[in-house]
Formats: structure tokens, C-alpha cells, sequence
């Protein structure tokens, strides 16, 4: 059975239980190594230890060593490994255990994961998922702390999937799994419903214990609003939506759109809304020059009449500076709740008004 994906703010009517986002990956995963015997996890820590961030918790006990499969500190080996397994036709997860560390096995990402398929002319198909740990907000400093799925997005030739909650953590995940392309899934670890480290209960939701799968490129609609639009996605979608809270109680009613997918990107909810509603803000936990919130600015740029928007678009993302480790620091380069309900705040002066701001 398959729900259908609605793009709905509410949870699925028929999952009485919640699981958190972390709950949510692992039983994704555990559902399809049952349907599928070449679907198997490699990665640092994901055995005994159910990974660092718990995505692969108890599988070990079900699928064995042989399926779940803890390997050395090299990023490098196991992620070559994984690229070869799936030329020869098996399902890898591979999961890098925080993002940051793409940069040791940056050859085999960029160069064989995200180009073999082309390169081979269609005759090698790899479908791994690279699974991935993203985002600060608790003081692990600048190794272990960026977002950069921007930085994948921009390199052609694999998908890029950032859930913000459970529901749709597992039905992308399942989806990421029997898609024959590399995928790169990334999970906030704040979102995670971590006890040591969450920040937002929004993560945790409804989920239906059949699998079902939610289509790439298909952003949702978390809550609908007139007067302006925030993209946003991962962890910024429960700041977002705080930062709403706050915003409708001084009259000011945002519609929050969570992109879910980068590759493939959902242009045509974007530009729908941000056409109704004539103010865009977008929200971003990666960095800001060359990423996505560039690239969602551009999009509205040569797509829609800039000259009837009733206020500039404005962007909102970690400045070009590495993440701190001082804990106030931190707070202040990643937007929060207050920096975006302000930036909604700037956005609803009038256009006279923001060109002398700018100036």
C-alpha cells in the first residue's frame, strides 16, 4: 500500500503512532533489505552501534554482519566499495557519517559515483544512496557542522534528498533505495529526535508502518499563507514555522514551502507561490554565496515579472565564514527563529523603504 503524498501540512490520518526522524530512516531502510536482498548498509559505526545519529539501529540484530556492515575509518575504501557493489548490481547504502568528511572520498563522490553512468553511456547504472549527517547548532565546530548539499546539488549526475521529519524521511528514503541513480540523503542531526541533541518535537511525526514511497522533486506546502513565502528546508523548516507563529500574531500570514529534494528541484511550487504572495524569503542552513539560496533567487528572477514583487527577494543563510565553535557564535551565523521572523519583518516595509536599507 502506497498513501497518497498530498503535499498536505497535516499528518496521514491512518498512522496513529509517531516516530522520530531517526526511527523513521531505520525502518525504511530495514523494510527493503526484507523486500531486497541486494540492499545492504556499509559505514562507520552503523553495526553494534546502531550509528552515531541511530539511522541504522537494530538492524544489525535482523540482517547480520554480511548485510550491516561496520567498516574502517577510510571513507575513501568503503565508498569506492559501495560504487563498485552497485555497477554489479546490488542496492549499497553508504553512509558517510557526517558530510563534512566528503572531502577525504571526494574523488569517488564526484568523480565515479556522480559520472560512471554518463561516462559509460548509459550501460552502468549505480544505485547507491550515500547517507549523510548535516548541520550545527551543537557546538561540534567547523568539521562536523556544515550543511553542503548544495555543494552536491551542483555537481551533476546524483539526486540530493533533505527530509525535514519522519513521514517524509521514510517515504524518501525508500524511494532514494529503488531509484537506479546515486542518491545523496542528508538528515539533520537536530531533527533527528536524538535526546541529547534535538531542538524541535516537529521532526517526530505520524508515520504508517507499510512502505510507501514519496516522489523526488515534489516540494510541500507545510503551511499556507498571503503575504509572503519562505523556501526553506531540513531543520529551517521547524525554525520557519515558529518564526510564523510569532508573525501571524502581529497580522503578518507566511506560506512555508519545504523543498524536500534539491535534485530534482520543485521550481513550479515556488514560483507559484511566491507569484501570489510577492515576497520570498529564503531560509538556508548552508552557506550563502553560490548555493541554494542563490539559485532559488535566480529561478524567481527570470521566471517571474521581478517588477510586480512587491518587495526584493531576500535571502537569509550561514555567511561565508566557517561554523564556530563558541556557542554563542554558532547561534548568530546559523539563522534562527528570531533572525527569520525578522527577515519577514524587512520584507513587509515598503519597497521605499528597503531600497534605502539596501543603500
Amino acid at each position: 500500500m502506497q498513501p497518497n503524498d498530498t503535499h498536505a501540512s497535516v499528518e496521514p490520518a491512518q498512522a496513529a503512532r509517531k516516530l522520530t526522524m531517526a526511527q523513521a530512516i531505520a525502518e525504511a531502510i530495514g523494510q527493503e533489505m526484507e523486500r531486497d536482498p541486494s540492499v545492504f548498509v556499509m559505514g562507520e559505526d552503523i553495526g553494534k552501534y546502531g550509528g552515531i545519529f541511530s539511522a541504522t539501529t537494530g538492524l544489525l540484530d535482523r540482517f547480520g554482519p554480511e548485510r550491516i556492515m561496520d567498516t574502517p575509518i577510510s571513507e575513501t575504501a568503503f565508498m569506492g566499495a559501495a560504487i563498485g557493489a552497485a555497477a554489479e548490481g546490488l542496492r549499497p547504502i553508504a553512509e558517510l557519517m557526517f558530510v563534512d568528511f566528503f572531502g577525504v572520498c571526494f574523488d569517488q563522490i564526484y568523480n565515479h559515483l556522480a559520472k560512471n553512468t554518463y561516462m559509460s553511456g548509459g550501460r552502468v547504472k549505480l544505485p547507491a544512496v550515500v547517507m549523510t549527517g548535516i548541520g550545527g547548532g551543537y557546538n561540534d565546530a567547523a568539521q562536523h557542522s556544515q550543511c553542503l548539499y548544495s555543494t552536491f546539488a551542483h555537481m551533476p549526475g546524483m539526486k540530493v534528498v533533505v527530509p525535514s521529519n519522519a513521514y517524509d524521511a521514510k517515504g524518501l528514503m525508500i524511494e532514494a533505495i529503488r531509484d537506479d541513480n546515486p542518491v545523496v540523503f542528508c538528515y539533520h542531526k537536530g531533527i533527528m529526535g536524538l535526546s541529547w541533541m534535538s531542538y524541535f518535537e516537529g521532526s517526530t511525526t505520524a508515520v504508517p508502518t507499510e512502505a510507501y514511497t514519496i516522489p523526488f522533486g515534489k516540494a510541500r506546502v507545510v503551511r499556507e499563507g498571503r503575504d509572503v513565502t519562505i523556501v526553506t528546508l531540513s531543520q529551517m523548516v521547524q525554525k520557519s514555522v515558529l518564526a510564523a507563529q510569532q508573525l501571524a500574531q502581529e497580522g503578518i500570514d507566511v506560506e512555508i514551502i519545504d523543498l524536500r529534494t534539491l535534485v530534482p528541484l520543485d521550481k513550479e511550487t515556488v514560483l507559484e507561490s511566491v507569484a501570489r504572495t510577492g515576497r520570498l524569503l529564503i531560509a538556508d542552513e548552508d552557506y550563502l554565496s553560490y548555493g541554494l539560496s542563490g539559485e532559488i533567487a535566480a529561478i524567481v528572477a527570470e521566471h517571474l515579472d521581478t517588477l510586480s514583487m512587491k518587495a526584493p527577494v531576500r535571502r537569509l543563510a550561514v555567511p561565508d565564514v566557517p561554523i564556530p565553535f563558541s556557542r554563542p557564535l554558532e547561534n548568530f551565523v546559523i539563522p534562527q527563529v528570531d533572525t527569520i521572523a525578522a527577515s519577514v519583518r524587512a520584507l513587509m516595509q515598503p519597497t521605499q523603504e528597503l531600497k534605502r536599507e539596501a543603500a
